[in-house]
C-alpha cells in the first residue's frame, strides 16, 4: 500500500487527486497521511523514503502556487508525476438543513473566492475562512454545527457524513488544478516507467545578457520540444535576477536529451526537477 502524504486532512483535493493518481496507475489501495503545511508534506518524504508526496502547483484560476515551485526546488526531491483534477465545490451542511437556513458558510479563502457569484444570491450570510475546505467540513460535522455550511468536496461532505444542498457551485466549470507526484530521489525509478517519459520540469537562470531567453525558447523549438508552461521568481538576495521553471513535453526523448545539451551551456543553476509521464485526463 503507498503512503501518500498531502497538505490538508482526508477529504481534501490532494486526496482526491492523489487516490486519482494511483488508480490510473493500477493500485487502487492508498494511505493518506496528513500533514498541517506544505513544507510538512516535504519533510515527511525526505524523511521516509516510503512515503510519497503530492502537492498543488497550479490552478487555471487562481495561478501558480508559487512557494510549491521553491519547495521542491531546495528539497532535492524528484518529481515523478503529475495529476489534473475537476474542481468542483459543494455547499454542505448538516442533514435535514437547506439552504435557507444557513446563517454562515465556511470555507477556504480559494474556495470561497471561486464560489462568489453563488455566494451572492444568499442574502444576511456570513463567510468565514477556514484553513482547509475538508477541515470546514469536519467542523461542522463533529461540532453539530446548526446553520454552518461547508464549501467542499462531494467527497468530503460524504465522508463527514454532511448534506449537499447544492454541488458545482464554482462560478468557472473550467476550474481544474495541477498537482505535482514527489518522492525521493533513489526511489523515483520504481514510480516512473523509462518508455513513459515525455514530459519534464525544470529550473535555471539566465545571464543578464540581450536575447538570453529567447535563445533557449530557439532551442527547444528547434529540438520540437513544447513550452507547456514558464514561470519567473525573484531570487532573493540577487537584485533583479530571475528563476525561470518551465515545464517541457516532448514526442522523443532523444530529441529532448540532445536540446538540454544544446541550451544548458547557456543556462546556470540548471536542475531537472523531474522527468515523467503527462496526464491528459482532466
Amino acid at each position: 500500500m503507498k503512503t501518500v502524504a498531502i497538505q490538508g486532512i482526508e477529504g481534501a483535493y490532494h486526496e482526491i487527486a492523489a487516490r486519482r493518481f494511483f488508480k490510473e496507475k493500477g493500485e487502487e489501495n492508498v494511505d493518506i497521511l496528513p500533514c498541517n503545511q506544505f513544507k510538512d508534506v516535504v519533510s515527511a518524504v525526505k524523511k521516509d523514503p516510503n512515503i510519497i508526496g503530492i502537492m498543488a502547483i497550479e490552478n487555471t484560476i487562481a495561478g501558480s502556487l508559487l512557494q510549491n515551485h521553491e519547495l521542491i526546488r531546495e528539497s532535492d526531491l524528484v518529481v515523478v508525476g503529475e495529476q489534473k483534477i475537476r474542481i468542483s465545490h459543494s455547499f454542505a451542511a448538516l442533514p435535514g438543513e437547506s439552504v435557507e437556513t444557513i446563517n454562515e458558510v465556511n470555507s477556504h479563502p480559494i474556495a470561497l473566492m471561486q464560489c462568489a457569484d453563488y455566494l451572492n444570491t444568499l442574502h444576511k450570510i456570513k463567510i468565514v475562512e477556514e484553513e482547509d475546505t475538508a477541515l470546514s467540513a469536519k467542523i461542522i460535522a463533529e461540532n453539530k454545527l446548526k446553520g454552518h455550511a461547508a464549501i467542499c468536496s462531494k467527497y468530503a461532505a460524504e465522508l463527514y457524513g454532511l448534506q449537499v444542498l447544492e454541488e458545482g457551485i464554482e462560478t468557472n466549470k473550467r476550474n481544474f488544478t495541477r498537482f505535482l507526484i514527489i518522492s525521493n530521489r533513489w526511489v523515483a525509478d520504481d514510480l516512473v516507467k523509462s518508455n513513459e517519459i515525455n514530459k519534464s520540469s525544470l529550473v535555471f537562470t539566465l545571464p543578464h545578457t540581450e536575447g538570453s531567453l529567447s535563445k533557449i525558447l530557439t532551442i527547444f523549438y528547434f529540438y520540437n520540444l513544447n513550452l507547456t508552461k514558464i514561470q519567473s521568481l525573484p531570487i532573493l538576495g540577487r537584485e533583479w535576477e530571475y528563476l525561470f521553471y518551465i515545464d517541457l513535453t516532448f514526442t522523443d526523448i532523444l530529441n529532448y536529451k540532445q536540446g538540454l545539451d544544446a541550451a544548458r551551456p547557456l543556462m546556470r543553476d540548471f536542475k531537472i526537477l523531474g522527468e515523467y509521464k503527462e496526464n491528459l485526463m482532466i
